[in-house]
């Protein structure tokens, strides 16, 4: 429906972003210039007597992409929760049949890998956190802001995602969408090296270039450990700026910073019993560093701005591409923190170090994607994966998914062959090769034109670019998705839609 629609009957929609009176958003978009393949859509349970709430809330997830199953007992949302598939489910604390907390517990013991998302108006925090204790994957005290609670549930849907999507082996017989492809000498070592250090209680080092598989490799890990059932958070130590980072771990007190108005629990939290994640460990700060020694060492930690000692029983799991040897020697990088991570290591190849692997993984990816562009049976001529193969491939096997998934979109259902490969590559290369201008270089272009009397404009001229570059690179790292772009910019999405418009950024026109 259009963005400013609604139904008869329905809450209008409102600027006041809060949880009584939630405000209308609206529908994805994809830039034309893309190779756009949205996700399934996430389907949220939603478990509230309130009806008007209930109403409303469904109004807003269903704008915002999600599809949506309301229930207003507590004991039809378990039972339909045990009938029918979810991706997440949202629950409020006091219900009619049976109470939040006890569908928490109920819900954890028969479908461990299915996240629930607790609102609660009544009693404590301390409440909520029992709740976590019993397997919530967060919770939610009202009144909050709507972007919090969209936030909450696009993270508990990835979560579930992770935890749920099978990472199949090469020997496996069936091959899911997520599969560690791969029939080559090194590919077999990785595989032989994952499957001795799966089941084993200690700290795992995934190195390895940008693009290489690190995430699948955790994942793996996680489903063919004793933890499987137990949850898996994952947590990219580069996408969280430094000042959020600590709290992002370990949870904060309330009044610990300007913002903080009440008590939360942070991924080591969410994790206990179970797996976390921490990509892009190279990144972590000097003083976070030295909070996660601590909690490798004695499996306890603080929360920010508190005193309580808080112990978790957590399997770490520490993904990077840098060079940690060099930050050691450089002083960036703690050496002991190196010692405590490095307890197993497995190192990925990169693609040019595998090329016998190429044919196998692009038949994969081929076949992945053949239905979200309607074709029956993709095809690629032998000589087109022989260019491929030739190739050096920076991005590893990531680049080579997104160009197989380029290629098959302009095949039109046709057979792929080499001189479409040559072309797609040609343009790759020529995109990195010829960079646009740099921002420094702009803006001495518009002050030195200024100076000599032909613009007076040029300071509002360059927050227009600075501000054009990063939407148009937010919504295509998004694939087209407006929540998530403007939840990343910090943007609400109505601001994001009307920004869009104003630069001839709008759905379905090129940039």
């Amino acid at each position: 429906m259009c963005a400013n629609a609604r139904r008869p009957g329905a809450s209008p929609p409102l600027t006041a972003r809060r949880f009584a009176e939630p405000s209308g958003v609206s529908r994805s978009i994809a830039f034309s210039t893309s190779v756009t393949v949205m996700p399934k859509a996430a389907h949220i349970l939603l478990i509230e007597d309130d009806l008007s709430l209930a109403t409303n809330l469904s109004d807003v997830l269903q704008e915002d992409g999600f599809e949506v199953t309301v229930r207003h007992r507590g004991d039809e949302g378990l039972r339909h929760a045990n009938q029918a598939e979810s991706d997440v489910v949202l629950t409020d604390l006091r219900l009619p049949g049976l109470g939040g907390l006890e569908l928490v517990k109920q819900l954890h013991e028969t479908q461990p890998r299915l996240p629930v998302v607790l609102m609660t108006a009544h009693g404590t925090i301390e409440t909520a956190i029992e709740a976590t204790k019993l397997g919530a994957y967060d919770y939610l005290q009202k009144p909050f802001e709507m972007t919090e609670l969209l936030g909450v549930l696009h993270r508990a849907a990835e979560a579930g995602r992770l935890m749920r999507e099978p990472v199949t082996l090469p020997d496996a017989p069936v091959e899911s969408r997520s599969a560690l492809v791969g029939t080559g000498r090194a590919m077999q070592d990785l595989c032989k090296d994952l499957g001795r250090v799966a089941a084993k209680p200690v700290t795992v080092l995934i190195r390895g270039e940008t693009g290489t598989g690190k995430e699948l490799i955790a994942r793996a890990l996680y489903q063919h450990s004793p933890r499987a059932k137990a949850p898996f958070i994952a947590i990219n130590c580069a996408a969280i700026p430094e000042n959020l980072l600590e709290s992002e771990l370990f949870g904060h007190e309330r009044g610990a910073f300007t913002g903080a108005d009440q008590r939360r629990i942070g991924r080591f939290e969410q994790a206990h019993q179970g797996t976390l994640f921490l990509d892009e460990i190279g990144d972590l700060p000097p003083n976070t560093q030295v909070k996660l020694l601590r909690v490798l060492q004695q499996q306890t930690f603080q929360r920010v701005g508190g005193a309580e000692v808080i112990s978790v029983d957590v399997r770490v799991l520490a993904a990077t591409h840098r060079n940690l040897e060099a930050m050691m020697r450089d002083g960036k990088f703690r050496e002991d923190l190196f010692h405590r991570l490095n307890v197993v290591s497995l190192q990925l190849p990169p693609l040019r170090e595998r090329r016998e692997d190429i044919p196998v993984l692009v038949q994969h990816f081929l076949r992945k994607y053949a239905g979200d562009f309607g074709v029956a049976r993709p095809a690629i001529a032998s000589d087109a994966v022989a260019v491929l193969q030739a190739d050096a491939w920076p991005g590893n096997v990531r680049e080579l998914e997104n160009m197989t998934r380029r290629l098959l979109l302009g095949a039109r259902g046709l057979s792929i062959n080499a001189d479409a490969v040559r072309q797609t590559l040609a343009a790759r290369n020529a995109e990195t090769a010829s960079p646009g201008p740099s921002f420094a270089a702009l803006a001495g272009d518009l002050l030195a034109r200024a100076q000599q009397g032909g613009r007076h404009d040029a300071h509002a001229r360059m927050l227009a670019e600075a501000e054009r570059e990063i939407l148009t690179q937010a919504i295509t790292l998004a694939e087209g998705n407006q929540a998530k772009a403007a939840r990343w910019l910090g943007l609400s999405r109505f601001t994001l839609r009307e920004k869009l418009t104003q630069l001839g950024l709008r759905p379905g026109q090129p940039e």
